[in-house]
């Protein structure tokens, strides 16, 4: 629907006001036109001209996993008309593909409209004469990927803009195997949409009809009754460790606070202390600039209480629960003080309270996947298990699979690929998964990245931990103590064509980086290529599929890796960054010293380079 003149564009709003459901959309597009109006040729009038022009710009196009967007009226933002329409052609794909018999799972957050997003996508699935499941609101989103196999519906539909800022919100699709909707399917759901007419020609069942049903508390108690075991190690009779460590908790203004808080009751763990200023869910956010917890900052709350109280553990959920941020204080000691480098570190406060370092998603991912590796060792054929990650993560992981002798899949990114990560591995078992970006799944049982599952098994890391005498920092000290220490970072950089920017270096690669050869390119965009990089052969097994193509670029340098793509939301060039480096006869401090020094350059060139292509 893009406009290129303004007669055009009047044509346009004043269609999408005739066709659209919603009567505070409709008023809010026609006050803008009505700005425009009165102020053409001065600057309210340029701002609405402005405004109106970017809604109308295109609209949001049914990519990963579904729509995101701000809230507004128009083709370009998150609005009913939007939903109505993604969700019609959601229902004519399920009925096409002949899977829409056993329903639809339907859950939303809190965020601004959510809960008005929900009802219009049950009330256009009832109306496609597909029945829908209605769980109760709000909901953090693994319970409504839980919710899809616990019930066998064709598809779920959660309405969450995840970690985005307040002003946005979203359409994430799962389909039947509860992991979010990878291609074809995502591509021939947006055909439909753009070959939709009318919206006032679909049919919208009422509120009232028989075919949405509204669900208790029986899902929420199921998913606790699967995850729990796995994920705080009481499978096969095994007991939650003694000593529990002090944690603080915080669901940042999100959903996932009561659901989290039962979950830790059931695994026999003590209540945490939750920040009383982000306990309930608040779609403003009014406590944090982004409501992220990768953001800098946005566990000052969480860190302020953890020092107050001399707790040893801090946990946070994301807005949607699907996230876990993990912070942990320092130990003594001059290793301790340098502790693992790439984590934030904070200061402590006056008066001696301690330094606290929040870990990066690789160090969690490692953390966790080694605890759930032990943890595993003695179930019945062990040799089955798999844990993955993607290309843009630390190949750590990979290391500690390899000397455990389980199966690694490497994968692209998202948890799309990463859920469905042994599902081309007859005969094995999905153990672990995890992304840098804070997303990780512990076992099978939620096939996307499950934040409430993840922190109970931080719980158990820290208090085995705790039981043992040690720190998690010092468990991760273990770690690369014995496989060499990992170095991730990232860099991102606004670039208005960030396609092109890929295509420039892959069509005139660079010979080096900040003076480090370039020993080795696997370009993605071929199909075939198998992305090792300075990770063990992909699987442990030969019959693994390759990877989808994706326009990635991973430059393998000595001790070193470097990845690059597009954006596939923002103008942007992502560069994931990972230098290796083992100790040789070094201390862990020494070793991690020479890695830092090996970054600022690599930084450096890989921002000159960006900055010419």
């Amino acid at each position: 629907m893009e406009v290129t003149d303004e007669t055009g564009l009047r044509a346009a709003v004043e269609a999408w006001i005739a066709d659209d459901p919603d009567a505070g959309d409709r008023a809010e597009l026609r006050a803008l036109l009505d700005r425009a109006d009165a102020g053409a040729g001065g600057r309210p009038g340029a701002e609405a001209g402005a405004e109106l022009r970017d809604r109308f710009s295109g609209r949001l196009r049914f990519g990963t996993a579904g729509l995101r967007g701000a809230v507004a009226a128009g083709p370009n933002r998150m609005n009913r008309a939007v939903v109505r329409a993604a969700t019609a052609a959601v229902a004519g794909w399920l009925s096409g593909s002949g899977e829409s018999d056993s329903g639809v799972v339907v859950g939303c957050d809190a965020r601004h409209r959510s809960a008005d997003f929900a009802d219009e996508a049950a009330r256009v699935l009832a109306g496609a004469g597909i029945a829908v499941h209605m769980l109760p609101r709000p909901c953090p989103t693994p319970l409504l990927a839980f919710a899809v196999r616990q019930l066998g519906a064709a598809a779920g539909v959660m309405i969450t803009a995840s970690h985005n800022p307040a002003a946005d919100n979203g359409y994430k699709l799962y389909l039947s195997d509860g992991a979010q909707v990878i291609p074809p399917a995502d591509a021939e759901i947006e055909k439909r949409i753009a070959s939709l007419g009318p919206l006032a020609q679909i049919p919208v069942a009422e509120a009232a009809s028989p075919l949405i049903i509204r669900l208790g508390d029986e899902v929420a108690q199921a998913y606790l009754d699967a995850v729990v075991p796995i994920a705080a190690g009481t499978v096969a009779g095994g007991t939650v460790p003694g000593l529990a460590p002090k944690v603080v908790y915080t669901p940042m203004h999100g959903v996932a606070g009561e659901l989290m808080l039962r979950a830790i009751r059931q695994a026999g763990f003590a209540p945490p202390h939750v920040v009383a200023a982000q306990a309930e869910p608040d779609p403003d956010f009014p406590t944090v600039a982004f409501p992220n917890p990768e953001e800098p900052g946005a566990l000052d709350l969480a860190l302020a209480d953890a020092r107050r109280l001399g707790a040893e553990l801090v946990v946070a959920s994301d807005p949607d629960g699907d996230r876990l941020a993990v912070a942990v204080p320092e130990p003594a000691g001059p290793e301790g003080a340098a502790g693992p480098e790439g984590a934030e570190r904070t200061e402590g406060e006056e008066g001696g309270a301690s330094n606290w370092r929040v870990l990066t998603g690789d160090q969690v991912g490692a953390l966790l996947g080694a605890s759930l590796l032990e943890r595993t060792a003695l179930q019945a054929a062990p040799q089955a298990r798999v844990v993955a990650s993607t290309i843009v993560s630390s190949t750590l992981l990979a290391k500690i699979a390899a000397a455990a002798g389980v199966g690694y899949a490497e994968t692209l990114t998202g948890f799309k690929w990463i859920a469905r990560a042994a599902d081309g591995l007859p005969g094995t078992r999905f153990v672990f998964g995890y992304e840098e970006a804070l997303g990780y799944a512990v076992g099978d049982v939620v096939r996307d990245k499950d934040g409430i599952g993840a922190a109970l098994a931080m719980l158990w890391l820290a208090a085995s931990a705790k039981a043992a005498g040690r720190c998690v920092l010092e468990m991760y000290d273990a770690l690369e103590t014995t496989h060499g220490v990992h170095l991730t970072s990232q860099l991102t950089l606004r670039t208005a064509e960030p396609a092109q920017v890929i295509s420039v270096l892959r069509a005139d690669p660079p010979a080096q980086f900040g003076g480090e050869p370039v020993v080795g390119l696997v370009d993605l965009a071929d199909s075939q290529a198998t992305p090792s990089g300075t990770a063990p052969s992909r699987p442990l097994t030969p019959s693994h599929p390759p990877l989808p193509a994706a326009d990635v670029l991973i430059f393998r340098l000595p001790g070193a890796r470097v990845v690059l793509r597009p954006s596939g939301t923002e103008p942007k060039t992502k560069c994931y960054i990972e230098i290796t480096e083992p100790l040789a006869g070094r201390s862990l401090a020494a070793a991690r010293d020479a890695a830092a020094r090996r970054l600022a350059p690599l930084r450096t060139a890989l921002e000159a380079a960006l900055a010419e292509a």
